[in-house]
């Protein structure tokens, strides 16, 4: 079993049968450090699983940028909902490093229903997951102070911290960067 299939046999619980076929619509993607896999207003045709690697979502406002997430392995990546309603992306995706990806292209997700009869109980928990987390982040912004942010954050990413350059980490928690370095200080002394 790959990465791919693994992944899937476990966020899924379905027969290593099934997650082969699925993952066997995936095709191998590279990405080099800066180049784009999604800009804003393009239609987004793909979802990708990462292998290796790492992707920043932002978007682009005038004067600044704001950090979404950033992507790392063993996670999916896409614009949700430009890549299931087919409208144009509200984020930019953009390799933070070099990245390997298994891709699924739209028409191919959608044929996985005929494939795995229960697919689309299985696709409604996947959004469901994807929905909690973000409810969840919604939730810290709303109720936690930037300390309290900061430190979930931490021991849920700590890997980040050494990767990722902090002014993404900052803007993805909602603070300046100097807030951020002042935490931060504050953390390591």
């Amino acid at each position: 079993m790959n990465e791919l299939e693994s992944y899937i046999h476990h966020y899924f619980s379905i027969s290593t049968a099934d997650c082969q076929t699925i993952a066997g619509l995936f095709n191998r993607e590279v990405l080099n450090k800066g180049d784009f896999y999604l800009k804003t207003g393009r239609y987004c045709n793909k979802m990708s699983f990462i292998k290796q690697g790492m992707l920043r979502i932002y978007v682009t406002l005038p004067g600044n940028e704001v950090t979404q997430w950033i992507s790392a392995p063993g996670y999916f990546v896409t614009d949700l909902a430009a890549f299931l309603f087919r409208t144009p992306a509200r984020w930019n995706i953009q390799a933070l490093t070099d990245t390997e990806l298994f891709t699924i292209d739209h028409e191919a997700y959608t044929n996985i229903g005929k494939l795995i009869p229960k697919w689309h109980e299985l696709e409604k928990l996947f959004i469901g997951k994807c929905f909690v987390m973000l409810e969840n982040r919604v939730f810290d912004h709303l109720s936690l102070s930037a300390e309290e942010r900061y430190d979930r954050f931490f021991d849920q990413n700590r890997e980040l911290f050494n990767q990722v350059p902090l002014q993404y980490l900052a803007s993805m928690l909602g603070m300046t960067p100097e807030t951020f370095s002042r935490i931060r200080r504050k953390k390591l002394s």
